[in-house]
Parts: structure tokens; sequence; C-alpha cells
């Protein structure tokens, strides 16, 4: 099943937006063959958990530090590469079917990309002790979008039409797995899902002080 889905996230291309799973980054992959890696690596993230998970998880577009290297949504590599386990963090909780690899280049971070509302996210998880293939994690914006005077190293906004293209790929994935509930993190999430007609319930976005209502919201949340 979620062979044709990634098969057309890859095909998206668009100004000033990375497609982890359709593009190489010629200056900081590791080497041609990151792209698929990241596809590889997505499809597991999936294959373990449609037709399991009762939750998807939305916030609101891929990042730099994030899905842009692991080619997971809010999942960083250093999660995968293991080296999160001082903070309880199993590269296992992400899959297990493959082995997970880098695809940055390790001049940049020796140790791989790390995202700390990704660290937050999977950190809820693992403290609570919560099977995480009970959950997608995903973006209503699916790709990276960057400012183009900045470099791909960085991370924007994304505009309406490129959530447009974000919101079809929404509902595919709402199609393919039967989840109990959507989870909005953050405002702008909220509001995308609202405006299509999509019934969520939104919790706090955990950057910039709110990890600690994001985890008592997401606490309520698990616990029905």
């Amino acid at each position: 099943m979620p062979d044709r889905f990634v098969a057309s996230l890859a095909d998206y291309r668009g100004p000033a937006v990375f497609n982890p799973w359709g593009e190489s980054d010629p200056l900081y992959d590791l080497g041609p063959q990151g792209v698929e890696i990241r596809r590889r690596q997505l499809h597991c993230y999936l294959q373990e958990r449609i037709g399991v998970a009762d939750s998807l998880l939305c916030a609101e577009a891929i990042g730099y530090q994030g899905g842009h290297f692991s080619g997971i949504p809010m999942t960083s590599e250093r999660l995968l590469l293991g080296g999160l386990q001082s903070k309880n963090l199993q590269p296992e909780m992400v899959f297990k079917g493959i082995a997970a690899q880098r695809t940055s280049t390790p001049e940049i971070r020796p140790l791989g990309f790390t995202e700390p509302t990704a660290t937050i996210v999977w950190g809820f998880f693992a403290d609570q002790r919560i099977d995480p293939r009970r959950a997608v994690l995903w973006n209503a914006f699916p790709w990276h979008p960057y400012h183009p005077q900045r470099g791909m190293l960085s991370n924007r906004t994304p505009t309406d039409d490129e959530l447009a293209a974000g919101h079809r790929v929404l509902r595919q994935l709402l199609e393919l797995g039967s989840f109990r509930q959507v989870i909005a993190i953050g405002e702008k999430s909220a509001t995308q899902l609202e405006r299509l007609g999509i019934s969520a319930t939104k919790v706090r976005h955990p950057a910039n002080g709110g990890a600690g209502k994001f985890r008592s919201q997401m606490h309520a949340l698990f616990a029905r």
C-alpha cells in the first residue's frame, strides 16, 4: 500500500522546495544514494504503521533538521543513528524492518542533524511508554520549503499554492490509514486542516516554551 503513495510523493517539484524522496541535495547529501535511502526509510516507517496507527499527528512542513535528511516527518537523522539514546529515544521506535542510514554528509553534523520539536514529540511516546506505532507523524506540506537566499539549510512557511499540493497528499494518507483521530500540532496546522474540512483536535506546538502543554494535551488524547 505505501508503495504507490511514496512514489507519488516523490514526483512533486516546486521552486525553493526540496523533495527528500525525489531529489538529491547537491551540497549536503552524502551521495546520490541519499534519495533512495530516504524513500526506503519512509516506506518502512509507513509499512509498520498503516492499518495499525489510530492517530495522525499533523504539523506544518518538513524542516532541514528533520525529514530533509531522515526522510521521515518530525524525525531527526540523529534519532535514527542512535545518537539520542541518552534521552531514551531508540532508533527502533521509528522502524525495525531495515537498518537506518544517514544521508547528510558528516562534515556538517558529525552526529547527524537533530530537531528540537522532533525530540519532544518522540520523547512524549518514550516517556509515556506509548507504542509509537499508534501514530503517523505528518505535515500539511510534506516537503521542505526553504529560503532561496539562505539555501537548503533554512526553513520558510509554505505558500497557499504549495499547501494545496500538500493537501492532496494528506487526503491520500487519510484514505490509506484508518485513523481514529487527527491531531493538529500548532495553530497553523489546525487552520489548514479546518480549511480542508478535516476534523482535528489542536494541541500546543512544543516549540517556544510549549513543550509542557503539548505533553499534557497529548497525554489526554492518547489516554482515551
